[in-house]
């Protein structure tokens, strides 16, 4: 590393460039626009996975948002400048009218990703549609390192195959391919073993969904504090030799950890990457997307939009705060009650509301949400206790 903290070798473009990341990242400002945009384009769905947040069924509902309201959806987000926009479900696949939406989106000038349910209708010919529809990116969901896991997670035989060939193929399109796990206590023991199949698969990024009993997912299902808490410094650890990009979601003080873990942080040994770049969400990623520095949550830098048009500060926290078909997304983000509250760290309780880790962390509120019926209650899942205030 040269004294400016760049590689010798990187090129003066890449310096500029990232340099403009970092200053946007500094600007970033959640009360008036998220980060990102998860819309739940239908909860139709052919699987009954036992973890599933929408409790997907089998048929689209009659009043999801038409392909003009989802337009005009689209043309209110714009408002909020270029955030990403994540296309998901039930099975956004079950919508015929999928590529215009997702067409009209990437024209709209938006980052827009797709996260399908990997059964049959994810074929080569649907992939090429995606990429020619403009979408940056496929998600695909796996869930353990062999079928046994997967499939019994997914309540669908065959389906950790089916998942393989879909990321598979969704590289083959030239598509940017991100691989989406849901940790458990049917798999947390596992993922050590996940990480050799996510470089062979060659994905650019590995998120990793840390269970919220919501939906069909219960409190039996999730992790323990101290499962949160190993497998976090696991993580950082991970990160430092992996290929590709981690990220958490629904873990939010896995920001406390990596603060904690690059205070104490030594030098690099021979075989490890350098350490990453410190933002507030985690790291600053190296896939272009402008992580920001401050840290997302429930809320806060993040919304999410159900197929009935119901505003809500995420998948995992269905709490509705407004609808768009009565009110723009844009205000219902800024102005209302319960965004407003999750935005603001003075409102959080007990440990949560103590800790000097709140800006950047401040817990998962939909877990506190699932575990106690409070939003702003302390976060259960993690074990960190701040000094009294």
């Amino acid at each position: 590393m040269t004294g400016n903290g760049t590689r010798p070798e990187e090129p003066t473009r890449a310096v500029a460039e990232r340099r403009a990341h970092d200053a946007r990242l500094v600007d970033a400002d959640f009360d008036q626009a998220p980060f990102i945009i998860a819309w739940e384009l239908t909860r139709a769905c052919a699987f009954a996975c036992r973890h599933c947040r929408a409790e997907a069924q089998p048929r689209r509902h009659p009043e999801e948002l038409t392909t003009e309201e989802s337009f005009r959806l689209i043309d209110q987000i714009k408002e909020f400048g270029d955030p990403i926009l994540v296309m998901t479900g039930g099975d956004p696949m079950m919508r015929r009218d999928l590529y215009d939406i997702l067409a009209y989106a990437v024209q709209r000038g938006l980052r827009t990703s797709l996260t399908p349910t990997t059964t049959r209708l994810v074929t080569p010919k649907a992939l090429a549609q995606v990429k020619e529809a403009g979408v940056r990116r496929v998600a695909v969901s796996i869930d353990g390192p062999s079928a046994d896991v997967h499939d019994a997670f997914r309540g669908f035989p065959g389906s950790f195959e089916m998942a393989l060939d879909i990321a598979r193929n969704t590289a083959a399109a030239g598509l940017s391919l991100q691989v989406n796990t849901t940790v458990s206590q049917y798999n947390v023991h596992l993922l050590e073993e996940m990480v050799s199949l996510m470089a062979q698969l060659g994905v650019v990024q590995w998120s990793l969904f840390f269970l919220v009993p919501t939906g069909r997912a219960s409190v039996t299902d999730m992790i323990s504090a101290e499962a949160h808490e190993r497998a976090f410094h696991w993580l950082y650890d991970l990160s430092r030799r992996a290929s590709f990009d981690i990220k958490s979601t629904a873990a939010p003080a896995y920001r406390r950890v990596v603060i904690q873990r690059e205070q104490d942080k030594r030098p690099a040994a021979a075989g490890e990457r350098a350490a990453p770049v410190l933002a507030g969400a985690g790291y600053r990623y190296r896939d272009g997307l402008h992580r920001p520095a401050k840290g997302v949550n429930d809320g806060k830098g993040f919304c999410f939009i159900s197929h009935l048009g119901d505003v809500c500060p995420s998948g995992f926290l269905p709490l509705p705060a407004g609808n768009v078909r009565q009110q723009s997304v844009v205000d219902i983000y800024r102005s209302s009650p319960l965004f407003r509250s999750l935005r603001d760290p003075g409102a959080l309780k007990g440990r949560c509301g103590r800790c000097e880790f709140r800006e950047l962390c401040g817990g998962s509120r939909a877990r506190a949400y699932a575990l106690t019926g409070d939003h702003l209650a302390d976060d259960p899942s993690c074990v960190y206790d701040p000094a009294p205030r």
